[in-house]
């Protein structure tokens, strides 16, 4: 029989720790965004005072753990006094999905069931800690939602107002991506690095949005000098590595041809 301690021990010797809590911290962003940014669906009666506090008090237990307490107490006091304000701003991006969205019927809907809301507020909150020098924190509350609701948004990619996600499944934005206002993108759209290289780390590898851009479905934008400029419309599927000026139109072209019953016969005579 395998001796458990024995490989107990092996795999004990091997393990490097990390001194956060993962479940803690999940459970404060998860309040953070339910029953002190949305408490719409709120059913458990604990105060709003009560919630801020265990926020405060499991960021602050974690955030301890990485850099000195007395740091940690300086940046938590800055992100909690930012939670008003940041409340107000998501609810005016709320009614801009409204406005966007034909499906949509109420702002509650938004709040509670659209992901592209989700990965929007879960970005602002890990953006404001990323911005703070926070390690490893932000980019776990992005990974949440990322494993959530499957749009990956580094924390570090600076995001305008009214930035709506359509849909949203499978969107990458990189760390050094910039979004201006009023941007709108569809799913699978990636906002990328053309390569990557350890030394690219202090760089910028990803793209710059503009104001007013539509990027549709499954398109593509590579590198840290390309410039999507103000009031373009990126097509779907399209592979954009260059700049393109404001008001640009740019688009795939995919070929159309009529198939011949001798083509649909053709399809069918072949040996395997």
């Amino acid at each position: 029989m395998t001796d458990l301690n024995k490989i107990s021990e092996l795999l004990n010797s091997k393990s490097n720790t990390l001194p956060i809590n993962k479940i803690d911290l999940e459970a404060a962003l998860h309040t953070i965004f339910h029953q002190l940014l949305f408490p719409i669906c709120d059913e458990n009666c604990t105060s709003t005072s009560d919630n801020l506090n265990f926020v405060y008090s499991v960021l602050l237990e974690n955030i301890s753990n990485l850099i000195n307490k007395k740091e940690a107490e300086k940046v938590l006091d800055l992100f909690v006094a930012e939670l008003p304000d940041l409340r107000s701003k998501l609810y005016n991006e709320a009614k801009c999905y409204l406005q966007n969205d034909p499906a949509a019927r109420s702002i509650e809907e938004i709040i509670i069931a659209y992901p592209g809301f989700f990965a929007l507020t879960v970005h602002r909150i890990s953006h404001i800690l990323y911005k703070m020098n926070v390690p490893i924190i932000p980019r776990l509350f992005s990974e949440y939602a990322h494993a959530s609701v499957g749009i990956d948004i580094h924390p570090g990619a600076q995001i305008g107002d009214m930035f709506f996600i359509d849909h949203g499944t499978g969107i990458v934005i990189g760390e050094t991506t910039i979004i201006g206002n009023n941007v709108k993108i569809y799913q699978g759209v990636t906002l990328g690095a053309l390569f990557v290289t350890k030394e690219l780390k202090d760089k910028k590898r990803h793209p710059t949005i503009e104001d007013n851009v539509v990027i549709y479905a499954g398109a593509t934008i590579l590198g840290g000098t390309t410039v999507v400029g103000h009031d373009s419309t990126i097509g779907g599927n399209v592979w954009l590595t260059r700049s393109v000026v404001p008001y640009s139109l740019v688009f795939h072209n995919s070929e159309v041809r009529i198939r011949t019953t001798q083509d649909f016969e053709d399809s069918f005579n072949y040996t395997i």
